[in-house]
């Protein structure tokens, strides 16, 4: 049997997956469902971006995103306009009720980091961020290529 080289990849899920567990918990008395939390940030930071954009940005599928501003926009935290360049796009805009939770989600990821890296040394968290950051440039061609 085959035997794997490294765990890395399942101890980053692991970790991905219990943030966003935590995260969903907290995000549950904003009205909002599992993992739209990072659909409104990029939104809230993005202000105007398409849907296409966005599930480039995210490293989703299209339906994915499709269902994330859906909900969004019926909870209101978003707002779609027609683009004045493209009539056939539509820009999505955040509402203020979603500029204010933003500065809430964000204070949450902070925590979040906080945790993960106590105990690091500031070197340490460059490196981490630094390595983690070389890896999602690698992936990136991949992801880039099999959308293609």
């Amino acid at each position: 049997m085959t035997k794997l080289h490294n765990e890395l990849l399942r101890d980053i899920g692991t970790l991905a997956r219990t943030i966003h567990y935590l995260h969903d918990l907290h995000f549950k008395e904003l009205a909002l469902q599992r993992g739209q939390f990072i659909f409104l940030t990029r939104i809230c930071e993005n202000a105007g971006i398409n849907q296409n954009d966005l599930s480039l940005l995210l490293k989703v599928d299209k339906s994915t995103t499709a269902k994330a501003v859906q909900k969004l926009t019926a909870a209101g935290y978003i707002s779609r306009q027609r683009s004045s360049t493209d009539q056939r796009q539509w820009q999505l805009v955040p509402t203020a009720k979603a500029r204010k939770v933003y500065e809430q989600i964000i204070a949450e990821e902070n925590a979040s980091l906080a945790i993960c890296l106590q105990n690091f040394t500031p070197a340490e968290q460059k490196t981490v961020a630094r390595l983690v950051q070389k890896m999602c440039a690698n992936v990136q061609t991949h992801w880039r290529e099999s959308k293609m």
